[in-house]
């Protein structure tokens, strides 16, 4: 059962969402107001607070595996800007779980104040020329599915990376090497070394009429990983593609985006590759302006575990809440996804969606990845079955002002053929409230 905290919490959330639907709006006043009021103007502190409370249960599609906790988070930041072509630019970070039981905290739950950001930016993006940004930092890019901030996640991610920017009309590069900062509650938070992206992304505008063509060049290296025969090894492996999305009139958009993989990890070769596609419609016309969007979603899986072939596609950096589902239990590996989409927006305040996904496993001898990556639920082979179950997912999202917002939803998963064979098979569950304030 949720602890105290977490009850208050999910409390003070819904008294939140209730007094925005009625119209109730607190003043967008911040302390940094006052702050930068006293401050040169080339000096801006900031900051924000962001609390949620989550919960789920039948972890492991086991009934009675529950929990329910309180994520908070403070950010606190600093910009020092002297000159059109210079930034400075440092973000603290100080985030905490309360209330949970005895199960594990999700990845990057809790991490005491620490080094979030920090980088030197040179160069004017005004003048959309060349920028270049070193320092900790977030990587962020296109729709975040291969690389991204994964800004949902309590602690979220940057990296200790050098990125430049070249910019020339409707053409853009950017070229960068990072290296992923890990999380160690109690000590300051370093990257890894040896564990490296690099990586060149375009986005081409006005090639095509009201689209945008982005080419990329991903290259990974990581230690410590094992062959599939369990021998340890360095992973070295270059994801490459494109994405493509734009508007057909004013009604229809669409995107797509494939990636192939290719690569050693030692001995074993990496051969795998991913894509989805999207159409939606919009009726800018109608009452509450709603969208409909259709996805399907691929991500390959490995037909062999021990013939020193890796099939199964590598996410990399994501960020992937709510791509899969809200419950985050299925991701992009091994994996067809059907997906339906309905948005409607009742005022210019509130925005409904509803999310529907069905999954397929993509092969019958590998087993089923969460958003992060990880397995989830192992495979004895084809007689699993290759359907995984299906997803419903509701969520509530208002801007009460211009500082302020709240959110809540539930996605709750219904174990199809595979998931009731190869685990126990209960329904999983996945509730959260949460509230972001910009101060």
């Amino acid at each position: 059962m949720p602890g105290k905290r977490t009850a208050g919490a999910l409390l003070a959330g819904m008294t939140l969402l209730a007094a925005a639907a009625m119209g109730q709006q607190p003043g967008a006043w911040a302390p940094s107001q006052e702050l930068n009021k006293q401050l040169p103007k080339w000096i801006r502190f900031g900051g924000e607070y962001r609390a949620r409370a989550e919960g789920f249960t039948a972890a492991g599609f086991r009934e009675g595996n529950e929990d329910a906790y309180l994520l908070n988070r403070v950010r606190l930041n600093l910009e020092i800007k002297p000159s059109s072509w210079l930034t400075l630019f440092a973000q603290g970070q100080d985030v905490r779980a309360f209330g949970r039981g005895q199960t594990a905290l999700p990845p990057l739950a809790q991490d005491s104040m620490d080094l979030r950001q920090g980088f030197a930016e040179l160069g004017d993006p005004k003048r959309k020329t060349l920028t270049l940004r070193v320092g900790r930092q977030e990587l962020n890019l296109a729709d975040q599915r291969l690389v991204g901030s994964l800004n949902w996640a309590n602690g979220a991610r940057t990296f200790d990376a050098a990125r430049a920017i070249l910019q020339h009309g409707s053409v853009r590069l950017d070229a960068f090497a990072a290296s992923v900062v890990v999380l160690r509650d109690g000590e300051f938070n370093r990257h890894v070394d040896g564990d490296n992206l690099h990586g060149l992304y375009g986005t081409i505008e006005k090639l095509i009429p009201q689209s945008t063509v982005e080419p990329f060049l991903l290259w990974r290296t990581a230690p410590r990983r094992l062959t599939e025969a369990g021998a340890p090894a360095k992973l070295d492996a270059r994801t490459f593609g494109m994405r493509w999305n734009g508007k057909v009139g004013q009604a229809y958009d669409y995107t797509a985006l494939v990636a192939g993989q290719a690569g050693s990890v030692g001995s074993d070769d990496v051969t795998a590759w991913a894509g989805y596609w999207i159409l939606g419609r919009t009726w800018q016309k109608a009452r509450w302006t709603p969208r409909l969007a259709f996805e399907y979603q691929h991500g390959s899986g490995d037909a062999n575990p021990r013939d020193g072939r890796r099939g199964t596609f590598d996410t990399l950096y994501p960020t992937a809440h709510g791509l899969y589902g809200i419950a985050d239990q299925v991701g992009w590996k091994n994996i067809h996804d059907l997906h339906w989409r309905l948005e409607i927006r009742p005022n210019s305040r509130w925005r409904l969606v509803g999310d529907y996904h069905s999954w397929w496993r993509s092969s019958l001898n590998d087993g089923i990845y969460n958003t992060g990556g990880v397995l989830l639920v192992r495979t004895r082979g084809p007689a699993d079955g290759r359907h995984v179950g299906q997803e419903l997912d509701v969520q509530a999202f208002c801007v009460i002002n211009p500082r302020l917002s709240v959110a809540g939803g539930v996605g709750r998963i219904f174990p199809g053929t595979y998931l009731k064979r190869a685990s126990p098979g209960s329904s999983y569950t996945f509730p959260f409230v949460m509230l972001n304030y910009s101060f």
